[in-house]
């Protein structure tokens, strides 16, 4: 399961204008802690951005999933809640969980997330889906898995 972290990144971006702007954007990465999540978006960034920039937050994400699609430009927190029973008392449960869809629009969001849930065998129903600030979202490669195991 990933461990997910929303670092906050402040650098000067120059706009299509000329102008530059001093900006602090949210991005999401998946790391074992707070040291590495800095690390890792460290990393991930440089490359997109000339001149200084700092990690100016890192903060840890409650998410079950990540659902991508490579045509979306946003990423939406769907939260929903999953039914259970108990079958003793016949009560009724819900247990409220977070997922990140990227889509291009709400619509587009909600039909991700419902193609993301077609094989899930538990009842459950959508509480809210909200668009969220995050600029992009940095899983963990294939490649450093391995790394790190060795």
């Amino acid at each position: 399961m990933a461990n997910w972290f929303e670092c906050k990144v402040k650098y000067v971006r120059m706009l299509e204008t000329g102008m530059q702007k001093a900006v602090n954007e949210p991005y999401l990465v998946d790391a074992l802690s707070f040291t590495e999540a800095e690390s890792r978006i460290t990393e991930e960034m440089a490359p997109f951005i000339s001149g200084e920039f700092t990690v100016s937050a890192v903060k840890r994400e409650k998410l079950s999933e990540v659902f991508y699609d490579e045509t979306g430009d946003k990423w939406y927190k769907v939260k929903y809640n999953i039914i259970t029973v108990d079958e003793k008392t016949a009560v009724e449960k819900k247990t409220s969980v977070t997922t990140l869809v990227q889509a291009a629009n709400f619509q587009a969001a909600l039909d991700n997330f419902m193609e993301g849930m077609k094989g899930t065998m538990a009842d459950f129903e959508i509480a809210s889906i909200t668009e969220t600030a995050i600029m992009d979202v940095f899983p963990v490669k294939l490649g450093e898995m391995k790394e790190a195991k060795n």
